[in-house]
């Protein structure tokens, strides 16, 4: 496989690329980052990298006033994908992905905040990006989407319908975090530990923290989806 160059958004500073960039660095690719949460300008055109990668955070994707970085954010995801570049979103980057290709996002009815298992829908099963039956992954959301046009249902989970889809073979939107080692799951639960809140889908941070058993099915899953992704 050609080595390949990707660049990645960072919103905030305890939702970096976790497990991905450990994968992508041993393979040879090349990594650059936008901070936006630093200040950080997005790139003017998609010509300098052939992997975008879309990472989560805590605001919403409609938060204009307080994020003005969202619209130039949205602009390089809709060129991305206009120049057929691999594109991955994660959580919130699944969110921004959905808007940018014409999908809307909303607050879902139920938070989910936890280890929970997510199921492969009938629809994915052509799909080069599709699931196994059943994974535990590890979540942190209360907006969901609708899928995009010529986007393709993959997966489900008790709390929220769509949890993942993919248009071609070469976009893939994840609404829960694959990518989060012990470390980062530890951190995460410790800065947004005001959501930590009673919810029939949000565990507590005990909970969360000692997922290791989901960790392990989702590090599997992750290795599988980043495959066909590089492949494109």
């Amino acid at each position: 496989m050609n080595a390949l160059k990707i660049h990645w958004f960072q919103h905030v500073p305890f939702e970096g690329l976790g497990a991905i960039e450990g994968w992508l660095t041993a393979r040879g690719h090349t990594l650059t980052c936008t901070r936006f949460y630093a200040g950080e300008t997005p790139p003017a055109t998609v010509d300098g990298f052939d992997w975008l990668i879309v990472m989560g955070g805590p605001m919403n994707i409609y938060q204009y006033r307080d994020h003005p970085w969202l619209r130039a954010e949205k602009r390089v995801i809709r060129e991305a994908f206009a120049a057929n570049k691999r594109v991955l979103g994660v959580c919130l980057g699944a969110q921004l992905i959905a808007d940018a290709l014409g999908g809307k996002v909303y607050q879902n009815e139920l938070k989910e905040i936890g280890w929970y298992p997510v199921t492969a829908v009938p629809e994915g099963a052509a799909s080069p990006l599709a699931f196994p039956a059943k994974t535990t992954v590890l979540h942190w959301h209360g907006d969901t989407f609708s899928l995009p046009p010529g986007g393709v249902w993959l997966a489900r989970s008790e709390g929220c319908e769509h949890q993942a889809f993919a248009v071609g073979a070469r976009v893939l939107g994840l609404q829960f975090h694959l990518e989060m080692r012990p470390a980062d799951v530890a951190v995460i639960a410790e800065a947004c530990a005001d959501e930590l809140v009673p919810g029939r889908y949000i565990q507590g941070a005990a909970a969360i923290t000692g997922g290791a058993a989901g960790a392990e099915e989702a590090g599997l899953l992750l290795d599988r989806l980043l495959g066909r992704l590089a492949q494109g």
